[in-house]
């Protein structure tokens, strides 16, 4: 029986790279896919963020570039790209799918409207959120809480390259100490790299739990919507 009824996946474009470190690997998004209809078939409704770093990191990646707001819109246009990726896996294994993305491109995707993706959830139909926040300055991470929150999902579940939250990087600290569970406040306090802080505080105002785990297994995703204790819970109280 599935914990949650509804739930806002945040998903890396990192991640859809797969061991290439850019692009999409289709073969590895095939394997979340599954997993995701998996969860459809059990009942749960099923929300998708998905990141664009796979194609584009702003400024960080963009040398010659100074303009932030020109260097986030085509991160949203790269989020755009993996939106349409998913879709395109999830409808060959039968799962409906519907795209809508904050900024419109009504060729391609419908423009996010609240009403209108809580409908597609009561149809059984997973929403794949692109562009984020719609607004430079803002991450995907903040964009997949602003949906969640609308949504109202019953928890996010954050998908990174990383096994949950630690208290120091495991990749440079050999004995870094995993959380089990974790308050948004100690997050904050101690500039734990779960999420940027302005998409960790906007989860707190919301209580909106987060649940931190690996992607390399996608069956962690259905572990989490189970109800299974992996990674790590983010939430107002331990």
């Amino acid at each position: 029986m599935p914990a949650y009824k509804r739930v806002l996946l945040k998903i890396s474009g990192e991640a859809l790279a797969g061991g290439k470190g850019s692009g999409l690997d289709f073969e590895f998004i095939g394997k979340v896919s599954d997993v995701i209809k998996k969860c459809v078939d059990s009942g749960v409704q099923v929300g998708i963020v998905v990141g664009g770093g796979n194609f584009w990191r702003g400024l960080k990646q963009g040398v010659g570039m100074t303009d932030r707001t020109r260097a986030d819109h085509m991160g949203m246009l790269a989020t755009t790209l993996n939106c349409l990726a998913m879709a395109d896996n999830l409808e060959q294994r039968g799962v409906e799918v519907r795209v809508q993305t904050a900024i419109e491109m009504r060729a391609i995707a419908e423009p996010y409207i609240r009403n209108k993706a809580i409908r597609h959830f009561e149809k059984g139909r997973v929403v794949i959120f692109g562009c984020g926040t719609g607004n430079p300055f803002f991450s995907t991470d903040t964009g997949a809480v602003l949906r969640a929150a609308e949504i109202e999902a019953d928890v996010i579940l954050l998908a990174k390259n990383i096994d949950g939250v630690y208290d120091a990087d495991p990749a440079k600290v050999a004995d870094a100490k995993k959380y089990d569970a974790i308050t948004y406040d100690d997050v904050l306090a101690k500039h734990l790299g779960v999420m940027d802080s302005t998409a960790t505080s906007l989860s707190m105002d919301n209580h909106i739990p987060i649940i931190v785990f690996a992607l390399s297994d996608p069956e962690n995703i259905y572990r989490a919507v189970m109800g299974e204790k992996i990674g790590t819970i983010v939430k107002e109280e331990i």
